[in-house]
């Protein structure tokens, strides 16, 4: 019990420091860069944004109210957890943008946009390692999918984003709308990259005759884990064949592919080699073994 309860503290004090972080990052990207040009990002911040532009209306209250029926669907569908601290961070950035100071970085219309969105993407990002939101968009994206089921996540949000930056191309016009679509492709480059990290790994599955060779070619000199299920060849070059094999998986980097698929066909140039990316990994041998 003292054990669990320990690494339930360190949870919740690395989750609160991640999304304070992440509200940082995302108030000094607004406030620092895209307020004072009248550029958007999308999403709840976009529409934000854009009606703050607009009408006049704090983004501060804006960014809070307008993502309340949000948090009331996450809190139905995601859990109260989940809730809690997604209404505690959106609260906590909105306090941000009120009454903390930043002053603008530059008046270059290209780096405001970039760098912008660049500061609000790892905001969200962080915030999202912490197991909350600062955009409520994405919660409504994950529950329409799931009810259409044909759409995915990323369609929803950018139909939705689609209609936000034609709204602000006729209301703010056509350079500040496309500045702001710049703006919003840099904060999720951003929120790719700190969720699903630089190296972008890529399954490879061997399907070969030589394959307890391949697998300790793999194992011992390129030293990568790898995993081993039994299989059925199908019909092949040769007619119909049912002789059981076995089937190598193992997971690397997009570097190290050339190199693996290289090792594979200099053992068996007639090995079935399949390539499937892979947006994130936990757990498992994904760092090389140290070679003696």
């Amino acid at each position: 019990m003292k054990k669990m309860s320990t690494f339930s503290k360190r949870t919740i004090i690395n989750n609160t420091i991640l999304i304070l972080l992440g509200i940082i990052s995302a108030t000094f990207g607004l406030k620092g860069f895209l307020l004072s040009s009248h550029f958007i990002d999308g999403g709840v911040t976009g529409i934000s944004m854009l009606i703050s532009n607009i009408f006049g209306i704090p983004i501060a209250i804006l960014i809070f109210v307008i993502n309340v029926p949000f948090l009331w669907l996450g809190y139905n569908k995601l859990g109260t957890l989940f809730a809690v601290k997604s209404t505690a961070a959106i609260a906590g950035l909105s306090l941000a943008l009120a009454f903390i100071n930043v002053p603008d970085v530059t008046s270059d219309k290209l780096l405001t946009a970039v760098f912008g969105g660049l500061f609000i993407g790892v905001g969200i990002a962080l915030a999202i390692r912490g197991g909350a939101v600062l955009d409520g968009t994405e919660i409504a994206a994950l529950l329409v999918s799931k009810k259409a089921q044909v759409v995915k996540v990323n369609d929803v949000i950018l139909i939705f984003n689609v209609i936000i930056f034609l709204t602000a191309a006729k209301f703010l016009g056509v350079e500040s709308a496309l500045y702001s679509i710049l703006t919003y492709l840099a904060a999720s480059k951003m929120i790719d990259v700190i969720l699903n990290g630089l190296e972008q790994y890529t399954g490879i599955t061997v399907i070969s005759t030589k394959s307890e060779l391949i697998r300790r070619i793999i194992t011992n000199q390129l030293g990568r884990g790898v995993t081993i299920y039994q299989g059925k060849s199908g019909y092949g070059k040769d007619g119909e064949i049912n002789d059981t094999r076995d089937i190598v998986f193992t997971v690397a980097t997009r570097l190290e592919v050339p190199s693996i698929k290289q090792v594979i066909l200099e053992i068996d140039p007639k090995a079935f080699i399949v390539q499937q990316s892979i947006e994130d990994t936990t757990g498992g041998l994904l760092k090389r073994k140290g070679l003696h």
